[in-house]
């Protein structure tokens, strides 16, 4: 064969491997999870006919709540009954595009969707889902709900005249006040309790990004610092005033957080091994869920015992559902011990196909390499 034309083929092969190994990586899908620590049981919790679902939330009676590819290929809000029984499609503002972030004990479900004019906007809803409702924002084009307490005051982020503003409502949602910052431009908040204290992040006066967490109702901001990085940010809050998020290591490694109560130091939670961790939930008894690994997107969930203690592996604690390969994510726990988690599928058999054929077309490659 031309040489010429022999490596022409070859590097023709080469694309058409790179190719399916990147379609192949795309067909891996997480889905949402229930787990009940009680049980030592996970149930999957299925799409909205979509192949993929992520779960955010959940509340003291087993309600979880996120997002899902419908049949239609959009990604919409969901909620399932108590202890993760059924989703139900929340639908949207008017656009194609939805997404919850949190829920409270009457079922009042918060996060955000797109307007029929394009807009993104948060949302809040009635007790058990029912009727969403736009929060509208801060003055800019667009707003996100992140976090609601059982008065139904809501907290998250607004694009506002200059950046991104933390906000907090009244109860049921009215209003949205301003948090303020800590000398920064960019603020967002992710989490509050039941005394209306509110954890997020915001940018410093010397260009920093730290943790934060404020008084009741959203009063005052005091500085949580990091652990010896330049970044912190909060992800979330219990009713002792504990705030879990990620903070920067001296030398530089995202690792996972606990503070508190009521922002009295940060301890490091350490992580799983690889050097990448994020805290993302707690409970009132200061059990951490989050996520670890090599990094973002990478890695395995974990859970804390109370305070923050003993983090392992989920994999380890909890038995995973039948297709399965483990759980990549814990992003929220409640006070009964059951958790809104993610777990990798194992790949569909059209998948293996795809990667036993880039397989062979290496080793054509190979021999290739060693005739030519």
């Amino acid at each position: 064969m031309n040489v010429h034309l022999c490596y022409t083929l070859r590097n023709l092969i080469l694309a058409a491997v790179l190719t399916i190994s990147f379609a192949s990586s795309a067909l891996a899908r997480d889905r949402a999870l229930f787990v009940d620590l009680n049980s030592k049981e996970a149930t999957d919790l299925g799409t909205l006919g979509g192949d993929y679902s992520s779960a955010s939330g959940i509340n003291d009676t087993g309600q979880v709540v996120g997002y899902s590819v419908t049949d239609k290929g959009s990604e919409h809000a969901f909620i399932t009954g108590p202890n993760g029984a059924g989703m139900t499609d929340l639908g949207t503002l008017g656009g194609d595009y939805s997404s919850a972030s949190g829920i409270n004990n009457a079922g009042q479900v918060v996060g955000y969707s797109d307007t029929a004019s394009g807009q993104r906007h948060a949302f809040i809803t009635g007790p058990n889902g029912v009727g969403m409702k736009d929060l509208g924002t801060l003055g800019g084009t667009s707003s996100w709900a992140n976090g609601i307490n059982n008065t139904g005051q809501v907290v998250g982020f607004s694009t506002a005249d200059v950046g991104f503003r933390a906000f907090i409502t009244d109860p049921y949602g009215a209003g949205m006040t301003d948090l303020g910052t800590l000398g920064g431009v960019e603020v967002s908040a992710s989490g509050i309790n039941e005394g209306g204290q509110v954890a997020g992040s915001s940018g410093t006066a010397n260009g920093q990004y730290h943790a934060f967490i404020t008084g009741p109702n959203g009063a005052g901001m005091t500085d949580l610092g990091t652990l010896g990085g330049d970044y912190g940010a909060a992800n979330g809050i219990n009713d002792a005033g504990q705030v879990v998020g990620v903070s920067e290591l001296v030398n530089g490694l995202p690792h996972a957080f606990i503070a508190g109560p009521y922002s009295a130091g940060m301890t490091d939670l350490g992580s799983l091994g690889g050097g990448y961790s994020t805290a993302l939930g707690i409970n009132d008894a200061g059990q951490v869920v989050g996520e670890s690994g090599s990094g973002p997107g990478q890695g395995h969930a974990f859970i804390t015992g109370a305070n923050g203690a003993d983090m392992a592996d989920l994999s380890a604690v909890v038995n995973l559902p039948t297709g399965f390969t483990h759980f990549s994510g814990a992003n929220a726990i409640n006070d009964h011990g059951q958790l809104a988690a993610v777990g990798a599928v194992i790949p569909e058999p059209e998948m293996y196909a795809m990667l036993l054929l880039g397989l062979g077309l290496i080793g054509f490659l190979a021999r290739g390499r060693a005739t030519a």
